[in-house]
């Protein structure tokens, strides 16, 4: 229905009242609903592109800058291009290239914002969490929970690199954000190297185990190679999906929910030469080439991607993906979110 056109008379006086109650800290949600309430997603987020052959060099000048034990986290934040000074990706998540050099500490502390990692490039780096260390290879998905004491170190001969993902713009918009350091650098190991994969990441638990539904998983490694074992099995028993090619999600093994409360992390294999038909849904996704290359086409644009490369498809935002090669994808999103308030959705076209 059209509206009917005003009189300078009544435009006159409608101004006149918003201005008064303006002085009330009142505005009209007539003026302002359909922005509030659209009939489709009108992400801010843009879709955006980062090559890791034009930022690694980028990241290892701010090795050479400042030191990780200054720095406490030597972090080059990927900031999406409508979001700049926001420390987002997406609306409501975080990404940076966090940088660890031969020999160096990033200390020891804790704070409410759940945090992944994914190993890109170097080795001889581990993290700790909780007073067990993991050695950190490429393409692993490592997590540190909310409130979870955590370092990393280099004991190897060559600069790591590894992309965090957060969920600091959700706990910021909901103003729940704590932090603690700690008062040594390092933790001190309490147990041995692999000891959450044998307690919880063998489809076997504790006898007392007794997680509730929200609670993030006890494993905070999933080394690539067992992805890419399950991704090959999924590729040798059928026919990859039309839109998703054959993808898998992280979950926490104990409940089957995602491993962390507000991320949810996801493996995907397209074979070489298979193109995926058009799919969107309502989670702004970053998604990392860990192998092959590919094209992808969000919405109008269209990259050629390659190893280690970063891109992030807003909300509701078109995407197909052409592998060159046989390829493999890692991406994580805020989907756990919005799934537990009933508002996640999906258009496969």
């Amino acid at each position: 229905m059209t509206p009917r056109p005003l009189s300078d008379q009544e435009r006159a006086a409608r101004a006149e009242f918003y201005s008064r109650i303006g002085a009330n800290d009142m505005t009209p949600l007539w003026e302002v609903l359909g922005a509030l309430v659209p009939p489709t997603p009108r992400p801010v987020a843009q879709a955006a592109l980062w090559r890791y052959q034009d930022v690694r060099e980028r990241v290892m000048e701010a090795g050479r800058l400042i030191s990780a034990e200054e720095a406490e986290r030597r972090v080059l934040i990927l900031e999406n291009p409508a979001l700049r000074g926001q420390s987002c990706i997406t609306n409501s998540l975080y990404a940076g290239l966090q940088l660890i050099l031969p020999g160096e500490v990033a200390p020891a502390h804790r704070h409410t914002q759940s945090a992944l990692r994914l190993v890109l490039d170097g080795e001889g780096a581990y993290t700790a969490v909780d007073g067990e260390r993991t050695t950190m290879r490429r393409g692993d998905f490592i997590i540190t929970p909310a409130w979870t004491w955590h370092d990393h170190g280099n004991l190897g001969d060559q600069p790591v690199v590894w992309l965090d993902g957060l969920d600091i713009p959700i706990v910021r918009f909901l103003d729940a954000g704590f932090a603690e350091r700690a008062s040594e650098s390092s933790q001190q190991p309490l147990r041995p190297e692999g000891d959450s994969l044998h307690r919880y990441g063998a489809n076997m638990v504790p006898v007392d185990f007794d997680p509730r539904p929200a609670d993030p998983t006890r494993v905070f490694v999933y080394p690539f190679e067992r992805a890419r074992e399950a991704l090959r099995g999924l590729q040798a028993a059928g026919q990859p999906d039309p839109h998703l090619a054959h993808k898998l999600r992280y979950v926490n093994p104990a409940t089957g929910a995602s491993p962390m409360p507000t991320i949810g992390a996801y493996a995907q294999l397209l074979p070489a030469g298979f193109e995926t038909r058009g799919y969107r849904c309502t989670d702004g996704t970053v998604h990392v080439c860990l192998q092959g290359s590919a094209e992808l086409q969000v919405g109008e644009r269209v990259w050629r991607v390659s190893e280690n490369d970063v891109v992030v498809v807003p909300s509701w935002q078109t995407l197909s993906m052409r592998a060159d090669q046989e390829s493999i994808f890692f991406s994580f999103s805020d989907r756990p979110v919005q799934k537990m308030l009933g508002l996640w959705r999906e258009e496969r076209l």
